[in-house]
């Protein structure tokens, strides 16, 4: 349950704004418009909450997206299903050692390798995240458009938390856990548009 990424993750491309250079182009992420949600599920239900994209930058060649970097705030970990004093021991326990260890690891990075057109507006990203100084490779399915100056994305990216030493609750690591284990994969869902 308990757990986001980033989330990265978070991955990946968003909302950005385009700086013509030749041929090639920057895009900055517009954080106002972008979204990144979490959901991390256990036994016995699941959670889900938000995290902030706090910069990145997107480089585009031949109106595809060619690499780039999404940085996520770690410590903009949200709890949206719960309320009151749950929601701050939920929150607390996700920014803790346990889990994503904030105070000595505040950021969360997906660095765009390549991306590669399925079919139509469907493309497969690969890409490096890196939580708690931790950098493992991921591939995951995205929706891009980019038109008129504009760049659009949203994709839902899986991620094996145990990658990046987060093992709380796994039953891969621990036994005996009944309907306290957690499971080991959470899932970003990101939704970002540019101006």
């Amino acid at each position: 349950m308990k757990k986001i990424i980033l989330s990265m993750a978070v991955v990946a491309a968003s909302v950005l704004s385009l700086k013509a250079h030749g041929d090639e182009s920057h895009l900055h992420i517009k954080k106002d418009l972008s979204t990144v949600e979490w959901v991390g599920k256990k036994v016995t239900g699941q959670h889900n909450g938000t995290i902030e994209i706090k910069e990145g930058t997107v480089k585009v060649e031949d109106n595809k997206i060619v690499g780039g970097e999404v940085i996520i705030d770690m410590t903009s970990i949200v709890v949206s299903d719960l309320e009151g004093e749950m929601k701050g021991k939920l929150e607390g326990h996700l920014n803790s050692a346990d889990f994503f260890d904030t105070k000595n690891h505040g950021e969360a990075i997906l660095k765009i390798i390549s991306t590669k057109q399925k079919k139509g507006n469907t493309y497969i990203v690969k890409a490096d995240l890196t939580i708690k100084g931790i950098t493992k490779p991921i591939e995951f399915p995205a929706t891009i458009d980019i038109k008129d100056g504009k760049v659009a994305a949203y994709a839902e990216v899986k991620v094996d938390r145990t990658l990046y030493d987060i093992k709380y609750g796994s039953g891969k690591f621990f036994e005996g856990l009944g309907d306290k284990m957690i499971d080991d994969f959470f899932t970003v869902k990101f939704k970002v548009a540019a101006k």
